[in-house]
């Protein structure tokens, strides 16, 4: 079968491999976690592409340290066969290796996204989605203000969250995304109408994402249906289809769709049908967070991006890093923001 639409443009690039390893990363992130990634390193031809492969769990990363680079990738592919040979059900896993096959077969043809795709790079707008502690308070947000105050937030909204730790945060007029995650089984709240209620009164402007729609949700969103989102449902075109409506605005995570056909499918669907975008990270910290900001740059860069610069991720704020909107920096050749060709 042909390649459509954006993809058509990329499929047939040649990709020469000879050869791929991995390296662990490893950093203590807000949220009070340690978070563990893997970046796959694609050398062919004097060239090398970069990856990161962002699944959650640190075991994952442990067992593909353990079994070494065994998968048989060298050899002259283009991007589509290369993608079709690949068999990797985790999309975060798979995500890593076409995107490090991406960046090598553009630094092997001299080339960059932004001149394949045809769009120019713009400034990416991004937020800041920090976690308010247990129990939570609105310091960390007080204290990102303090050291900027144009800052903006994307927040998770639990069951402890109060009245006035509502109120507390609207006050600053800085939270643009509530995420309820819905569809994170092991994640706090269950559905809770009240809490959405009063997320969604407290934040009139803000968008709602992720939320797990019950009758009693349903029924408390439904005057709010213009600012609900989705993230974590969306890894492919007929995703977008089978919401419980049409939505007006989405979240493009892109190592959820795994494949990079099915993302740029993605991107068409939703020019196409007047979705608007935003995208969001997974606590990269390697070439993967350059990766999505790049990746906004060209495809969504004034919404409430979710991309902000790794440091923004450390546990505690600090002065000195750079405010939103980011500058674009896309390298010369190659899938890489803000990297050095060499």
């Amino acid at each position: 079968m042909s390649a459509a639409g954006t993809f058509a443009r990329f499929a047939g690039l040649g990709l020469e491999v000879d050869a791929y390893a991995l390296e662990r990363l490893e950093k203590p992130v807000t949220r009070g976690f340690t978070r563990v990634t893997t970046v796959v390193r694609l050398a062919g031809g004097g060239e090398e592409g970069l990856g990161e492969d962002v699944t959650w769990y640190a075991e994952h990363h442990d067992r593909e340290q353990a079994a070494g680079a065994i998968l048989p990738l060298a050899g002259s592919w283009t991007l589509e066969s290369f993608s079709e040979a690949l068999n990797m059900p985790d999309p975060h896993r798979r995500w890593a290796y076409e995107s490090a096959a991406l960046d090598l077969a553009l630094r092997q043809a001299g080339a960059s996204l932004a001149e394949i795709v045809g769009r120019e790079p713009q400034p990416v707008a991004f937020v800041v989605s920090p976690g308010l502690g247990d129990p939570p308070t609105a310091r960390t947000v007080h204290r990102w203000l303090e050291l900027d105050p144009t800052v903006r937030f994307k927040l998770d909204p639990g069951s402890a969250w109060t009245d006035e730790l509502i109120a507390e945060l609207a006050a600053t007029h800085a939270v643009v995304t509530a995420d309820y995650k819905g569809y994170y089984t092991d994640q706090d709240p269950p559905p809770d109408a009240d809490l959405y209620r009063r997320v969604a009164e407290g934040f009139p402007e803000a968008y709602l994402e992720d939320p797990a729609l019950t009758d009693e949700t349903e029924l408390v969103l439904e005057a709010h249906k213009e600012r609900v989102t989705w993230d974590a449902p969306i890894h492919s075109v007929a995703d977008v289809g089978q919401l419980a409506f049409a939505p007006r605005v989405l979240n493009s995570k892109p190592s959820r769709f795994g494949r990079l056909s099915e993302l740029l499918a993605f991107y068409d669907h939703c020019e196409q049908h007047g979705i608007e975008l935003y995208g969001g990270g997974m606590f990269e910290l390697g070439p993967g967070r350059g990766q999505i900001q790049y990746l906004a740059s060209l495809f969504h860069p004034e919404g409430p991006n979710d991309v902000a610069p790794g440091a923004y991720n450390d546990p505690e704020p600090h002065p000195g890093l750079p405010g939103s909107p980011l500058a674009p920096a896309p390298a010369a050749a190659g899938f890489r923001w803000g990297f050095p060709d060499a």
